[in-house]
């Protein structure tokens, strides 16, 4: 059953579903042009993403599960300070509130909740309270990400260090998305009716490849608007360009490649090369926050280097760096 009385049910105005007819580039139609967003703003005098420079969709701040190198509100004034949008992210569990305080001082902030079990785990009402924390007027969608703190445990190269003492990562690690007869569990189907009908842009969070793809098809039938396949082809992911290619017909989907997997030599250059030319909605975002890895004004040295590598055009880098996170998190 539901876990909690909901509001009536509003089907999303932002745009078409997943499954829409004619050549779309994104959920709101093509992704804004340059300054297309200019002079808009909202209650704070935030000027929206569209009308950066840059937009990261996924930067983890503290606190989490791990020592982060900034808060939500010190990501902001980072990515103030490069012309940049951040959305940040917390395994712990919800940013929708610090990201709606960053936002009162002005700073380029939009928050994430991640679906772990213990933030409350897949279930519509955390959904619901993560939407009310991050206000009401913010001019990106919250991130919804389904769990990340799963097992098995994927093996990571990174030096983490706990953030809290009395914290037993093992003790809150949850279960699989997919039930025993091999279909989505009913509280992740829940969770994406939600998505169908708030502000929200739902996304992966660590699915391997059958999760993602399930996942996938059930947004499509539920003309769910938004979807970001996270870090779709990084090892614990498991997509292929090839997988990828075969999803480009859902206007609303969009692939994430992070800074992080190129930096833990996970994928290459060349590899960001492939999958834009396999899927229109390529999302370049960092995954960084780690103390030991570079800072936002870093990452965008390090952007430029592996664009270069890569051979993109000054109109792929800004696609994906810019005008389709953007338009990823439009609301």
């Amino acid at each position: 059953m539901p876990d909690g009385p909901r509001p009536p049910a509003v089907r999303s105005a932002a745009g078409p579903a997943l499954r829409s007819a004619g050549p779309v580039i994104g959920p709101a139609g093509p992704p804004p042009s340059e300054g297309a967003a200019a002079g808009e703003r909202s209650r704070t005098g935030e000027r929206p993403p569209a009308d950066r420079q840059v937009v990261d969709v996924h930067y983890h701040a503290g606190p989490d599960l791990y020592r982060r190198r900034l808060t939500a509100a010190g990501a902001g004034r980072a990515y103030a300070g490069i012309d940049g949008w951040v959305a940040v992210k917390s395994h712990l569990g919800s940013t929708a509130a610090s990201a709606w305080e960053a936002r009162q001082e002005g700073l380029p902030v939009s928050g994430a909740v991640v679906l772990n079990e213990l933030a409350g785990g897949v279930r519509t009402r955390v959904v619901e309270q993560a939407v009310y924390a991050h206000g009401p007027d913010s001019p990106a969608r919250l991130l919804v990400h389904l769990p990340t703190h799963i097992g098995p445990a994927h093996p990571s190269p990174l030096h983490r260090a706990p953030f809290h003492p009395l914290l037993d990562l093992e003790r809150w690690r949850g279960p699989r998305i997919l039930d025993g007869t091999g279909r989505l569990a009913r509280p992740v189907r829940e969770v994406l009716r939600a998505a169908r009908d708030l502000p929200v842009v739902l996304a992966t969070g660590h699915c391997d490849r059958e999760e993602t793809l399930r996942v996938a098809d059930e947004a499509a039938r539920l003309d769910v608007p938004r979807l970001l396949l996270t870090h779709a082809t990084h090892p614990m992911s498991g997509l292929t360009p090839a997988d990828l290619a075969g999803l480009a017909d859902l206007p609303g989907l969009y692939v994430e490649l992070t800074a992080l997997m190129l930096l833990l030599g996970h994928r290459s250059p060349g590899h960001l090369a492939e999958l834009v030319r396999a899927h229109p909605r390529i999302v370049f975002s960092s995954d960084l926050g780690q103390p030991d890895q570079p800072d936002p004004a870093g990452w965008l040295v390090r952007n430029a280097e592996w664009f270069r590598a890569a051979g993109l055009t000054g109109t792929q880098v800004r696609a994906v760096t810019r005008l389709n996170p953007a338009a990823l998190l439009a609301p």
